[in-house]
């Protein structure tokens, strides 16, 4: 079946890790994303995939403003929260903020953009988001990569240098 070589197919090719955030009428709302890719540095313009727009994926899909966390390998334990449906995700034990518009912050993260939603297109079973890049914040320590891998999550460093 095509979907199942597909899918074969893209879980042998890697991907940086992300967490996607964004303010709903009901409260924070976030989930864990390897399709962030950048689209244009000038403008800064980023691109990302929802398979679904209801809960979590649904407020992001509508927001008009997103943060996107580029994870380091330090933040394993955020990607697994926001891809677990259904989890508490923003809870007095998570080191998060709330910026000026809204917008929740996760604050051990190397590098997050904040971002204003340019465009949401159908895209087969998926919602195709483009944002512009707001801000470069750098809330957390440097890290190492986080990268996505046959189901696994792997670390980027001088180690996996060719």
């Amino acid at each position: 079946m095509l979907t199942d070589h597909f899918k074969d197919a893209f879980r042998a090719h890697p991907a940086g890790v992300a967490v996607i955030t964004a303010a709903g009428e009901s409260g924070p709302a976030g989930i864990t994303a390897s399709s962030v890719s950048s689209v244009s540095a000038e403008p800064a313009i980023l691109v990302f995939s929802l398979a679904s727009a209801t809960g979590s994926a649904g407020v992001i899909a509508s927001a008009e403003t997103i943060v996107v966390h580029l994870l380091g390998a330090r933040n394993a334990g955020l990607a697994d929260l926001f891809a677990r449906p259904g989890s508490a995700r923003f809870t007095s034990t998570l080191a998060w903020e709330t910026l000026p518009n809204g917008e929740p912050l996760l604050m051990e993260v190397p590098r997050a953009l904040r971002a204003r939603v340019l465009d949401r297109a159908a895209v087969g079973s998926s919602v195709l988001v483009t944002a512009e890049v707001l801000d470069v914040l750098t809330p957390g320590e440097p890290d190492e990569p986080l990268v996505y891998h046959n189901r696994t999550y792997h670390r980027l460093g001088d180690h996996s240098t060719l």
